[in-house]
């Protein structure tokens, strides 16, 4: 299987003052084509600062990050949009979800931010709301949507574009346990039905044994469950 995403020898720290704090030292690991990875550790051990350099929203302080071989620290702002728009979606604990827009509108958004035609873009995103159990929840908006509900429909605007891989940081950290579950059972599903890798950093030891492989983040170091 190829590699999308590839973390060779990388560290981030930052400065607050004149103290420096070590945030992730010296990791590497790959994400295959297909295979669906947990990032497990406790909240404020690193976990979400990983996945934004992983997105190339952050760069690393030492090493090098490279999705879909290339290394995004070495290419312009620009052109790391277009290349996480290609290959990544994006699911977090908050929906982030356009209050003034229905749930059909809000999957769609991507692909008509990217140039796509209005009609075809609806309806591509009525196809994958319905996926999600949501065929009669398209013209609501968040605000008429249950916790749950809000969530599918983040997890449908993620998967819209269908990139090779999906972020997930703490998906159903908002969630009751049997909502999450509900949610997560959904979301792997959906990624195993399109062959899309999955990297879902979360704190719940339970949702991450449903996937190919766990690695926990303790002390800055990932080490292999």
């Amino acid at each position: 299987m190829s590699n999308i995403i590839e973390c060779r020898s990388v560290s981030f720290s930052y400065n607050e003052g004149n103290n420096q704090t070590s945030v992730l030292k010296n990791l590497n690991f790959e994400i295959k084509s297909g295979e669906t990875t947990a990032i497990i550790g406790q909240s404020g051990c690193g976990k979400s600062t990983l996945l934004n350099l992983m997105a190339g929203l952050d760069n690393p302080t030492e090493g090098v990050m490279l999705i879909d071989n290339i290394n995004i620290s070495k290419i312009s702002e620009t052109d790391r949009t277009d290349l996480r728009a290609k290959n990544l979606g994006f699911v977090y604990q908050f929906h982030h979800l356009l209050n003034d827009f229905p749930a059909i509108y809000n999957v769609a958004l991507p692909l008509l931010i990217m140039g796509s035609d209005k009609n075809k873009a609806l309806l591509k995103s009525k196809k994958i709301l319905t996926k999600v159990g949501l065929e009669n929840r398209l013209n609501h908006k968040p605000s008429e949507l249950s916790g749950g509900e809000r969530q599918r429909v983040a997890i449908a605007r993620a998967m819209i574009t269908e990139p090779t891989c999906l972020l997930a940081d703490e998906p159903t950290g908002n969630l009751d346990p049997d909502t999450a579950m509900i949610v997560f059972n959904l979301l792997m599903e959906l990624v195993r039905n399109t062959g899309m890798s999955a990297v879902i950093a979360t704190h719940n030891y339970e949702l991450s044994k449903l996937m190919d492989r766990q690695l926990a983040l303790r002390k800055g170091k990932l080490v292999e469950v």
